[in-house]
């Protein structure tokens, strides 16, 4: 490392930030250089990134936008920064990380070292059954709209380097470039899918939500993941009561809550008997409502839990779908497992930790797509698709581990999930 250089960043921290943005991979940025078309020339590559950040003149070329559609029917955009970039905002990040993370909420639990969204989901429930109420929030286009003249205070408090401010206020003004190659300047918000939005995003809500929900209602608990928050209240006058406090908050810090996808839930379970217009809603991809558990004593009852979202189920059924399994009989049902399986895992892993018996559904649906390939690979099969399921099933007991979801007993039919 040179003496010469303004900016004390070495060489090492540019390959380890490398390291991650490799990890994580992504799409091309606005060159549409790849991962694998910058590593044709890593060493120089990230020489200049280096020799750029530590002199201080390091400027972002502009963020590609790509539109992502909805569940709801609308559009997201995202915007893809350069592999270069990329790497540059995770030098930034690595820096800032560590100064500003300990001082975070212990219920802020998005994109933080330790914590996930099966944490929050988890908190959540345990909440849900102690609170009658709760207030399911959304902020209107949250990414787009932050001040920048907020934000950038907050980093100000807590970087302790210049180039940190420096770095993360270019990136914040660099322009956007839309899928017709248009260049539009950007005066607020922070770009959804830079590597260095998150924590931002998460620095931003800290001092806009978090802490002043700790000081002006510590009696209330919260789960915020990025923008994603649920509140919950004793009784739908508090929730009234704070739904109007929080709308204030944000319209103080520039931030507006959805009149529409802003509102009350009633906790609806065995012992709270009243009716109420909402009484279920989801979070991180679960959906919470009134459901029918087994407590340990293998009795019944009517629980507020969580349990997959109907938006997951039908993301799953369409994956599953789009592999076309039955026509791919050239394949072994071993080169299929290698195929899909880690998928089918990730399913089961994030969505199979809570109310796992909800996943069964779809899970039968991926074995019948396997019988539907099983009839047409093989000629004993062939106009008899009953067989062709019971030849699966055959295969499922035999070698259990050679499907994900074989190994959780779909094949033993529908159970209901204990709490």
């Amino acid at each position: 490392m040179s003496e010469a250089k303004p900016f004390c960043i070495s060489k090492w921290e540019v390959w380890e930030a490398y390291k991650r943005v490799k990890a994580n991979q992504g799409a091309a940025g606005v060159d549409e250089q790849s991962i694998a078309d910058f590593e044709r020339d890593l060493k120089g590559n990230l020489y200049k990134i280096w020799n750029r950040m530590s002199s201080g003149s390091y400027f972002p070329p502009p963020v590609r936008t790509v539109k992502i559609p909805k569940a709801n029917g609308g559009e997201r955009k995202l915007g893809i920064p350069t592999v270069a970039d990329r790497i540059a905002q995770q030098v930034v990040k690595s820096r800032l990380e560590p100064m500003v993370d300990p001082r975070f909420h212990p219920d802020s639990y998005g994109y933080r070292p330790g914590k996930s969204a099966q944490d929050a989901v988890g908190q959540a429930r345990q909440r849900c059954w102690r609170y009658d109420w709760i207030l399911d929030l959304d902020i209107k286009a949250f990414f787009d709209n932050i001040p920048q003249d907020l934000l950038l205070r907050a980093v100000k408090k807590h970087a302790k380097e210049p180039w940190i401010v420096l770095y993360i206020e270019r990136w914040l003004q660099a322009p956007v470039q839309e899928e017709d190659g248009q260049l539009v300047p950007r005066e607020k918000g922070t770009p959804q899918g830079g590597v260095i939005s998150p924590l931002l995003a998460n620095l931003f809500l800290h001092y806009a939500f978090d802490r002043w929900m700790a000081e002006r209602y510590p009696q209330v608990p919260f789960e915020r993941y990025a923008d994603d928050a649920i509140v919950h209240c004793r009784t739908e006058t508090e929730a009234q009561e704070v739904r109007a406090a929080i709308a204030v908050r944000l319209q103080e810090c520039g931030l507006e809550l959805h009149p529409e996808k802003t509102k009350i839930v009633y906790c609806k379970d065995g012992n709270r008997r009243r009716t109420y217009p909402n009484e279920k809603f989801d979070f991180l991809g679960y959906t919470f409502r009134p459901r029918r558990s087994k407590n340990r004593q293998g009795k019944f009852f009517i629980s507020f839990s969580p349990a997959v979202s109907d938006k997951a189920v039908k993301a799953i059924r369409a994956e599953i779908r789009s592999w076309n399994l039955h026509v791919r009989s050239d394949k072994s049902i071993e080169d299929l497992s290698r195929m899909f399986n880690p998928i089918i895992r990730g399913w089961l892993q994030y969505y199979g930790r809570f109310y796992r018996s909800a996943l069964y559904p779809p899970m039968k649906q991926l074995d019948r797509s396997l019988a539907r390939w099983a009839y047409r690979k093989y000629k004993k099969l062939r106009g008899h698709l009953r067989r062709a399921t019971h030849w699966i099933a055959r295969i499922s007991r035999r070698d259990s581990r050679l499907w994900a979801h074989w190994q959780m007993g779909v094949r033993r039919g529908s159970m209901v999930g204990a709490v």
